[in-house]
């Protein structure tokens, strides 16, 4: 007898309920709404005007309309080699070094279809953004994890995003002749860590010596708020540049998730093989908005758009902590982001709490999450999500909430959080 021609792909059967499918359904039963949603990073309000009207007016262009060069519109890779090349020590050359993809997501997949063989082994940082995994295994990749750690008072006191520290012995460890490839998330999602120079120089020389590709992860670089500059690790050496793809996002600097826009800056000997790649994957990506973000590109400087962003973002940050601090619940102070990690072992869940299995058979962080939901109508992350089975104990008490939303939702989120007073202990 024939296999069974609806039997699914190993690689997506039998995987357990996701979060954001368990957070939209919780969202959505809860009996306070409406709920406010500081869980999925999607921004609560539109893009700059000189972003909106450069997509208006695009969409009445004829050639707007039609496929873009595989590699993506030649003015927006020259915007994006003229907008990053006064933070590079290397020349950019749009053409050269530049690729456009549907989103940063698709870009990563991209870059792992372009260089993973089946059991070529990838290395990524716990906590990780979740869509890492499945990237890797798609063209057949192995993934290597080695954790992070959180700093040892985070239960009890306010700590820095920049104490969460890589463990390099086991990243060291983690190395084989099958390795060919680490992902550097920075500033990292969900921590808000920004990689010193010290930490950068530490994993460059691993991957130096191991002759390692480095996927770098950078689509928050825009939202910085340390007072030293944002180091990338491709600056760090020529030969740190020959071995490293940074990933970008236009939806993540213009506060246009849905437009999918990211993009992969390197040297040509790596761009190419993505390149490449992203062809056969989706061919092209949306031309109107390709081209909307390079006029973004383009003007931005013009609006000083990104010192404004990074000034409002980082208000909106203190302004959300400021329910913490009240609470005396302790906190990881991001360094880059919209995220915040919040640590709640003080909160003491009701004992005949009521959860749905798919709920409490995991961690705490998911009946933390769910109890927030359903009574006191805030959704948030729980980051056990972003760490495998071994480790997720590192993260049990913690939870992660988006702050890019509007100032009015904010406070109506501190007003509902301020409930929890109750349950602590």
């Amino acid at each position: 007898m024939s296999a069974d021609p609806f039997k699914p792909a190993q690689r997506v059967a039998g995987a357990r309920a996701d979060v954001w499918t368990i957070v939209n359904e919780a969202a959505a039963a809860s009996p306070v709404q409406p709920i406010i949603n500081m869980g999925q990073g999607f921004f609560g309000y539109n893009p700059p005007p000189f972003v909106i009207e450069a997509a208006k007016g695009c969409l009445d262009r004829v050639e707007c309309n039609q496929y873009s060069p595989t590699k993506g519109r030649p003015r927006l890779k020259k915007a994006i080699a003229d907008s990053y090349a006064p933070f590079y020590n290397h020349e950019l050359d749009g053409e050269k070094n530049v690729t456009i993809t549907t989103g940063a997501n698709e870009g990563m997949l991209s870059a792992f279809m372009g260089f993973l063989e089946p059991g070529d082994e990838a290395i990524i940082f716990e906590p990780f953004f979740d869509q890492y995994t499945s990237n890797i295994e798609m063209p057949g990749g192995k993934v290597v994890y080695v954790p992070m750690i959180p700093p040892s008072r985070g239960a009890t006191e306010k700590t820095s995003a920049s104490e969460w520290k890589i463990d390099m012995e086991k990243f060291k460890a983690a190395i084989t002749p099958k390795t060919r490839m680490i992902v550097l998330n920075s500033p990292h999602n969900p921590i808000g860590k920004i990689f010193s120079r010290d930490e950068l120089e530490e994993i460059g020389e691993v991957c130096v010596k191991h002759n390692l590709i480095i996927l770098s992860d950078e689509v928050y670089d825009k939202l910085y708020y340390t007072p030293e500059k944002f180091v990338r690790i491709a600056n760090l050496s020529e030969e740190m540049w020959k071995r490293t793809l940074v990933v970008g996002s236009g939806g993540k600097i213009f506060y246009a998730t849905g437009w999918r826009v990211g993009w992969l800056i390197g040297p040509e000997h790596l761009i190419k093989y993505v390149a490449g790649a992203h062809t056969r994957i989706c061919y092209s990506s949306v031309s109107p908005l390709q081209e909307a973000t390079a006029i973004g590109l383009e003007e931005a400087e013009k609006y000083n758009f990104y010192e404004e962003s990074r000034k409002e973002m980082k208000a909106k940050m203190d302004r959300f902590n400021e329910v913490w601090d009240e609470l005396g619940l302790p906190y990881s102070d991001p360094d880059g982001g919209y995220f915040v990690l919040v640590n709640l072992a003080k909160v003491k869940l009701p004992e005949d709490y009521d959860y749905p299995s798919y709920v409490s058979s995991r961690p705490r962080d998911f009946q933390l999450m769910w109890f927030l939901i359903m009574e006191i109508g805030v959704a948030a992350i729980p980051p056990t999500e972003f760490f495998t089975l071994e480790n997720e104990h590192l993260v049990k008490d913690w939870l992660r909430f988006a702050v890019c939303k509007n100032d009015d939702v904010l406070e109506t989120a501190k007003e509902r959080l301020r409930k929890l007073k109750q349950y602590i202990v």
